[in-house]
């Protein structure tokens, strides 16, 4: 952590703030950590006795070491101070290439405790031109844009113009959403859970009882790259939008005809290794999984930019 010194004239210290309040909990689980309760405090399955207080600070008892979001980063992931704060201000909803930045009101306190955030979706726009234009730069076809945007599941907020992504539960009513800026340069850029958001439902499409088969994405971008290339695929989908696997569990306890399991996860480090865990978990429960990556890249979307590309080259 030597670095820090020579990091910190990198960022203003309200950059520096924003990255040191940042809610762990939800870090965690957008890191593939299993987030648990334990009375007024957090911890996780893999790490039994690290101590999340406040959401805000950490210390893991069996090394005696502790500190905020930054060092967590920095001494579990290996991550240099700068590469920390960087991956943490897009993690809250900063990047230098989206236009203004409103940070998150931290959440109250009441007897120790962080008081629940209420769900809220984000305001719409009238109209999804920014979205469309977005999406259809990365390659996702208009038809299933047009799917996701008539199914209640995409639309335009206001005033930033974000792509917001609605998952439902079972019902039908909104549960779960994530944001991604339309800005962005080469895939980089704002990205951002909303508030109070149910993780456990994540981004879900609806499941085809006469289907037995369930396919799993680390984003929703990635599920409609995956559509875009093949539009059998109509249903029985679910995005994760983190690593963790609580939403799949939360699918198929919902629906329980279904056998088998499709991990589409991203062919990086983590994607491999989320993909080798919830293949052991979900085997030894009984299903049948298989693991589908994309032929070339890192992930679908990459692999379907990539392959229009080189159809594009090829037809010329």
């Amino acid at each position: 952590m030597s670095d820090s010194t020579n990091g910190y004239e990198r960022f203003a210290e309200a950059e520096l703030d924003i990255a040191k309040s940042t809610d762990m909990p939800a870090l965690l689980e957008q890191l593939g950590y299993q987030v648990t309760r334990k009375g007024r405090y957090h911890s996780t399955k893999e790490m039994d006795s690290l101590r999340i207080k406040l959401r805000r600070t950490w210390f893991r008892y069996s090394e005696n070491i502790g500190g905020d979001a930054i060092s967590f980063l920095q001494h579990f992931h290996s991550m240099s101070f700068v590469d920390a704060v960087s991956y943490l201000l897009v993690f809250n909803g900063y990047s230098h290439s989206t236009p203004s930045f409103i940070p998150s009101p931290a959440p109250s306190i009441k007897n120790g405790e962080a008081a629940a955030i209420p769900f809220t979706l984000p305001s719409a726009n009238d109209e999804h031109r920014h979205v469309y234009a977005y999406l259809r730069k990365r390659g996702i076809a208009q038809q299933v844009i047009t799917c996701f945007l008539d199914a209640g599941l995409l639309y335009e907020d206001q005033p930033h113009h974000n792509c917001v992504f609605v998952g439902r539960d079972s019902s039908g009513k909104p549960a779960f959403a994530c944001k991604r800026g339309t800005y962005d340069k080469d895939g980089s850029g704002f990205k951002s859970g909303v508030e109070g958001s149910d993780k456990g439902v994540a981004f879900p499409l609806s499941c085809d009882p006469a289907v037995n088969s369930v396919h799993v994405f680390e984003s929703p971008i990635d599920l409609m790259s995956y559509i875009t290339l093949h539009r059998e695929l109509r249903g029985n989908a679910l995005a994760l939008c983190c690593l963790h696997d609580g939403a799949l569990e939360t699918y198929l306890k919902q629906n329980p005809h279904l056998t088998d399991i499709v991990l589409c996860l991203d062919a990086d480090k983590w994607g491999l290794e989320a993909a080798a865990r919830m293949s052991e978990k979900c085997t030894s429960l009984g299903y049948a999984v298989s693991v589908q990556r994309p032929p070339r890249e890192k992930d679908w979307n990459e692999f379907l930019q990539s392959t229009q590309q080189k159809n594009k080259i090829e037809g010329e």
